[in-house]
């Protein structure tokens, strides 16, 4: 069985006991979050789309980093150059339950 589902403003296609990286999401590690926005979901032959009654729990693994993204300006001919780095907070999760 598989869902589509909407976190933090991204849509993933998860399975039970998938590990996943998203955006930093509130909550402890061991807490358990339960999302309810699932956009389509199904097994085999048998798939529903659209706003879909059901929910998927997963549980929250770590928080940490992502890796290092580079911003580089520069104007021509100026002698202006400027970098900078940015890594973005993330969350680790787990898929627990996929109830549609």
């Amino acid at each position: 069985m598989f869902a589509v589902v909407e976190i933090a403003g991204f849509q993933y296609r998860v399975k039970h006991s998938d590990v996943l990286t998203v955006p930093l999401l509130k909550g402890n590690v061991g807490d358990e979050l339960t999302f309810s926005n699932v956009l389509a979901g199904g097994e085999g032959s048998n798939v529903s789309f659209g706003a879909i009654n059901g929910s998927v729990k997963a549980k929250v693994l770590a928080h940490g980093r992502a890796e290092k993204v580079i911003v580089f300006h520069k104007k021509r001919r100026k002698g202006y150059r400027k970098r900078n780095g940015h890594r973005q907070y993330t969350t680790q999760i787990q898929i627990s339950n996929i109830a549609l």
